[in-house]
């Protein structure tokens, strides 16, 4: 695994973590992000595995509070899967805290094969968002299609990045650190995205 670096933008923030469905395991590029960032925080909802939508949107809070507490550190969400559903719903009811949001592989809870475990976070509409944010999307996403995605980035306000075949950028993409992700949550942090 090549050294984690990062933009200067990021390197300055405080990142919040928020994984989907059972958590991000130890070869997840999100545990790598946070292993080497000096400021990451993660989400640590109760129901990991059986996830209820009142506990991830408060583990949000709770993780975007600590990650304030880093004095003078903007705060950036990085969200994948299920976790960018708790995303966006916390920063639609918390506009102004944080500065960006990177949201990455939104899966369809609605789609006939989802597990019932995720349908209690299927909804016809999503609320926008009040920062810059990046919705990244895989062509081969076995849990959310591109089109899935480009709803999702629609509904929240987000630019829709489309990386190409990487399943569900998840540890078995391979993916390791992630650069071009790094490099995406760096935009978030430009001007030119604000």
């Amino acid at each position: 695994m090549s050294a984690v670096t990062w933009g200067p933008a990021t390197a300055q923030a405080s990142l919040v973590i928020v994984p989907g469905l059972g958590d991000s395991g130890p070869a997840h590029w999100q545990t790598l992000w946070q292993e080497a960032h000096p400021r990451a925080v993660r989400t640590a909802p109760t129901s990991w595995d059986s996830p209820e939508v009142d506990d991830w949107i408060a583990a949000v809070e709770a993780a975007v509070a600590a990650g304030e507490a880093s004095a003078g550190a903007p705060v950036r969400l990085v969200a994948h899967s299920l976790g960018t559903y708790a995303a966006a719903w916390w920063l639609a009811a918390h506009p102004g805290r944080v500065h960006g949001a990177l949201l990455v592989a939104p899966p369809d809870p609605g789609r006939p094969d989802a597990p019932a475990a995720i349908r209690a976070f299927h909804r016809d509409a999503m609320p926008r968002v009040d920062v810059p944010a990046i919705a990244v999307a895989s062509i081969d996403d076995p849990y959310g299609s591109v089109d899935h995605a480009r709803w999702y980035a629609d509904q929240v306000g987000a630019a829709l990045v489309v990386a190409g075949a990487f399943g569900h950028l998840n540890d078995r993409s391979g993916l390791g650190t992630w650069a071009a992700g790094r490099a995406l949550l760096e935009e978030l942090a430009t001007p030119a995205a604000d």
